[in-house]
């Protein structure tokens, strides 16, 4: 898939303020500091698309960005932000639950995860959320060039033998490095894999 643009739409900070689903929607989600922004700016091809901080958390919205004017990249809020009241945090958690659940224009949620670590159980507890409640999704191991490519085929593993105590089989998962700008086109081209099946 080549991207001819991607433009900014709208964000939404309750879930009805999410615009109209008109177009397939791809959603991205994160444990706060996975790399997201970072992920985001590389799939479109630009720099700074998506805002990129050092202080997790960040995104408290969701952001909804039209590429190519065929299909939406939902950026949704990281979960795990420590620093954000309690009260805030679970208000964030029923809206973007509500997205994942209920959202007509959601096609796929492709969840990032830190390749640099073992399976973190905030990272697990998400991904069988998605498991029970029957919402299509795939792994995205970011930061790829911060370890040898062993260990984070290691992690990966890892990861995967976790999820079968929730899960039978295995999802599709995708290596990415931002800084090496590797996994992009493997993430593009399932992206329109699924809208040619949607269609």
């Amino acid at each position: 898939m080549k991207i001819k643009s991607a433009r900014y739409a709208t964000s939404a900070a309750a879930i009805e303020e999410c615009p109209g689903a008109e177009l397939p929607e791809f959603a991205f989600i994160g444990r706060s500091n996975v790399g997201k922004s970072s992920l985001i700016n590389l799939l479109c091809h630009q720099k700074s698309l998506a805002q990129v901080s050092g202080a997790p958390g960040k995104t408290r919205t969701i952001n909804f960005y039209v590429v190519n004017e065929e299909w939406v990249l939902v950026d949704l809020p990281g979960y795990g932000y420590a620093k954000v009241a309690k009260s805030e945090r679970e208000r964030f958690g029923d809206f973007v639950s509500d997205y994942l659940e209920f959202r007509d224009g959601l096609t796929h949620v492709f969840v990032l995860i830190d390749s640099r670590h073992e399976p973190q159980k905030i990272d697990l507890a998400f991904v069988s959320w998605l498991v029970e409640k029957g919402i299509p999704f795939s792994l995205v191991f970011t930061k790829a060039d911060k370890l040898k490519p062993s260990k984070v085929n290691a992690n990966r593993q890892l990861f995967l033998e976790a999820m079968k105590e929730f899960a039978e089989g295995d999802p599709v998962t995708f290596i990415t490095s931002a800084t090496e700008k590797t996994g992009r086109l493997d993430l593009l081209g399932a992206i329109r894999e699924l809208m040619t099946m949607e269609a």
